[in-house]
């Protein structure tokens, strides 16, 4: 049996629940002074004021303890949306795109996603799980101790397979939670240029089912966008994943508006993905819906585009998550401190609300809010210490990564070896 006791925090503050908070209930924290939490078994076992929960635990003998004075205890962050395995890179595509150069012409040349799944086809699985894994690394560093990631390099079957079990791999061998998520339709491959359709077909007969029987991902998603995947093909696909058994995702609404995010309220998607063009009935078909409204704020930054109506979207009831849209394309980054600091400063969200977005909301985006994305009895004990002893400078210190140390179910993270 491990334990581990946190006392004399400073501040603990979290969102409450098991499932994805909606409208104005995403600015209610939990805060508490002078806090202690107690872990056992990689469970949150006890939470209140140091006074009352030391009371309660009596003798401290075989318990680890911090001692948490001056800094503040977050939850874990969950990143919903990423693409973090991928072979290759693409700076001149961001350096042509800030000369004025539209993603769908760059994706049409050839590059944008075909361009990565050159790159990734070509690429070892050695060395897919090597970039992998650093990668990971860096993402625990900042707070994320849940990541989603999504296939759609590959666009044929020994390549899709091959990212879902890299990503499998990965999970087992770092203390990373991973939620995997096939996104084959992710472009249409040259060998299928002009019939997007067969390519869709192709999807639900040959491949579907084999990432199904091998349980490699919990999701299936789609680009339901102008030039790649219409409305009735993201249907039809979604349709057939749910048939199997996967939850579904749909990247809608990113570039034009395309009735995405009205059909992810329609299918009762787990999410709704980017939504940057997303129209004003989609909009309330969302907030009428459980379908989470997961928006990539640094991808519009990137790629100069207005950002998600976060405040709309929120006011009008909808719940909303953040995640980094980590991508060799449109959004090469995976700092949370940009995606804590636009979502803020530049889509009008209230500290109260980020935090939410990248915990709660965010584990609810990925099908986990009843077992993390709070500091709750009962919940793992995936927590954050921040060198500051108030939440509010997760966005004071702008763009910085004020992340002192990482809890992973219950243990403390090791730096050195990148292990518990």
């Amino acid at each position: 049996m491990s334990a581990l006791l946190i006392q004399h925090i400073t501040q603990i503050a979290t969102p409450l629940g098991k499932r994805a908070l909606h409208g104005k209930d995403m600015g209610k924290l939990k805060v508490y002074g002078d806090g202690a939490i107690y872990i056992r078994d990689n469970v949150i076992q006890d939470i209140g004021t140091t006074r009352e929960v030391t009371a309660r635990l009596g003798d401290l003998t075989d318990i680890t303890v911090i001692n948490g004075a001056g800094k503040c205890v977050v939850p874990g962050f969950v990143d919903p949306h990423t693409h973090f395995l991928f072979g290759g890179s693409r700076p001149e595509e961001f350096i042509d795109r800030l000369s004025g150069v539209p993603y769908l012409e760059l994706l049409n040349r050839g590059g944008g996603i075909r361009s990565t799944m050159q790159a990734t086809r070509q690429s070892t699985a050695e060395a897919l799980y090597q970039t992998g894994y650093g990668i990971l690394q860096d993402m625990m560093r900042t707070g994320v101790t849940t990541v989603e990631g999504k296939s759609g390099y590959g666009l044929d079957l020994e390549t899709e397979l091959k990212q879902l079990r890299i990503m499998k791999r990965l999970e087992a061998d770092t203390p990373m939670t991973i939620k995997t998520t096939f996104l084959g339709a992710h472009a249409v491959p040259p060998e299928y240029d002009g019939r997007s359709d067969a390519y869709i077909d192709y999807l639900i007969q040959s491949v579907l089912p084999l990432v199904q029987a091998e349980n490699l991902a919990a999701f299936c998603d789609v680009f339901c966008e102008a030039g790649v995947f219409t409305l009735n093909q993201s249907e039809k696909l979604l349709e057939a994943a749910a048939s199997l058994g996967f939850k579904c995702k749909i990247h809608a609404d990113e570039i034009h508006s395309t009735g995405g995010g009205g059909l992810a309220a329609r299918l009762n998607a787990i999410s709704a993905e980017h939504l940057l063009a997303v129209s004003a009935d989609d909009l309330q078909a969302l907030a009428a819906s459980k379908t989470i409204a997961v928006l990539l704020p640094a991808t519009a930054f990137c790629m100069r585009k207005p950002f998600a109506p976060a405040r709309k979207m929120i006011d009008s009831g909808c719940a909303v998550a953040l995640a980094s849209d980590f991508n060799p394309g449109s959004c090469f980054t995976h700092s949370i401190a940009l995606v804590l600091a636009l979502a803020v400063i530049s889509m009008q969200m209230s500290v109260e609300e980020v935090l939410t977005a990248l915990t709660l909301n965010a584990a609810a985006a990925v099908d986990c809010a009843d077992t993390i994305g709070s500091v709750e009895i009962g919940k793992k004990a995936d927590l954050l210490l921040l060198k500051y002893p108030d939440y509010r400078f997760l966005v004071y210190h702008t763009g910085m990564n004020i992340v002192e140390q990482v809890i992973k179910d219950g243990r403390l993270l090791n730096w050195s070896t990148g292990q518990q």
